[in-house]
């Protein structure tokens, strides 16, 4: 193989493995719902690190070197942007008003500059299709609309009702891909026998036939069976 090809390859499987461990540094700010600060910091570290990837090695190192120094200042200012709230509003502004009380504030659309079907788009993506059910329409900082609805334009509820629900609470993963996950068992109270009874109820003989298997707070189950290439039926409900 080529030397200048073999010397890309390595250089470009280390910067990549760096980029890796400097983006896990930021943790996941980059990879959620972006504000402006986070755009520019995303593409600055892919450029530089495109960058490190093609240039000599000389260059190379320098690129690391900036793609290191871009990262300990977006640490940095990612703990300013936590502890102060001028450098919040520096870096990512603030919330806009677009709708309030049904009507669209005008200035504030022409403010960020978007357009009244730009608007209606992102009201209709949020289940609004009536401007006048809207109580408030706020653009956020990451560029998401929040849509409060009008009080009696609200999804009716249990709690409206003055109706008593149990809580489900979060699903735990119990087995994914035929592999039992014992942690989340022993975190329910339970353990390998208790979840190898509850398979044999649905006619499951082993934990490997199992494609996923979650469990809520009630300690009911929800199976779906691995199909081989077969008809099965799958997405069952155990019982406690």
């Amino acid at each position: 193989m080529n030397a200048t090809v073999l010397n890309t390859i390595i250089r470009t499987f280390g910067v990549y493995v760096i980029a890796l461990l400097l983006t896990r540094m930021m943790e996941r700010k980059v990879i959620s719902k972006m504000t402006f600060f986070d755009f520019v910091v995303g593409v600055s570290m892919g450029a530089i690190a495109a960058n490190a990837m093609i240039s000599s090695d000389e260059k190379a190192v320098t690129s690391l070197i900036a793609l290191i120094t871009l990262t300990i200042l977006s640490v940095a200012t990612s703990i300013l942007h936590i502890k102060s709230f001028r450098v919040r509003k520096l870096i990512n502004s603030e919330p806009v008003t677009l709708v309030e009380n049904g009507s669209i504030v005008e200035e504030n659309l022409r403010k960020i500059r978007l357009t009244v079907d730009e608007l209606m788009m992102k009201l209709r993506e949020k289940n609004a299709f009536n401007l006048a059910d809207v109580e408030f329409a706020i653009m956020e900082t990451d560029g998401m609309l929040s849509v409060l609805p009008k009080s009696d334009k609200k999804p009716l509820t249990p709690a409206n009702m003055n109706i008593n629900t149990i809580s489900t609470g979060l699903t735990k993963d119990i087995i994914m891909d035929g592999t039992l996950i014992e942690e989340n068992l022993k975190q329910a109270g339970l353990d390998r026998k208790w979840i190898e009874g509850e398979l044999k109820k649905q006619n499951i003989k082993s934990i490997s036939e199992v494609f996923y298997a979650g469990m809520d707070n009630n300690k009911k189950l929800y199976i779906s069976k691995k199909h081989y290439g077969k008809e099965e039926e799958h997405g069952k409900y155990g019982i406690e």
